[in-house]
């Protein structure tokens, strides 16, 4: 995500939430977190505070995101960490993208996606 962010940084901004809904993989504390991210994978882009995705303590960003474009199998809810979306100007959800999808892969669709 990282190069994602610097070689698009004109056109969209990558933005981090950290989750623990997933095989407890964000234990630490939000310093920790950041910690890691920063000096582990020299994350560039803003991180926020872990918050949860799904049930009743989602938040509600991520309420507005999953209703606003289920995944390919048509869940509203997040299966996994890494899950993206784009949001383009307006607000609007315009692609969702399943952890698998690579960085690389959503650079590839920009253009068409951005345009």
């Amino acid at each position: 995500m990282r190069t994602l962010q610097e070689t698009n940084e004109d056109k969209l901004s990558v933005l981090a939430f950290p989750c623990n809904q997933f095989g407890a993989q964000e234990p630490g504390t939000n310093e920790e977190i950041f910690e890691f991210a920063t000096t582990k994978f020299d994350v560039n882009f803003p991180m926020f505070a872990k918050i949860e995705v799904n049930g009743d303590g989602a938040c509600e960003l991520y309420e507005f995101l999953t209703q606003a474009q289920a995944d390919e199998e048509g869940n509203a809810a997040i299966a996994w960490n890494f899950t993206k979306f784009l949001v383009n100007g307006e607000g609007e959800v315009v692609a969702r993208f399943s952890p698998k999808v690579s960085p690389e892969e959503i650079g590839a669709q920009l253009p068409a996606l951005l345009d």
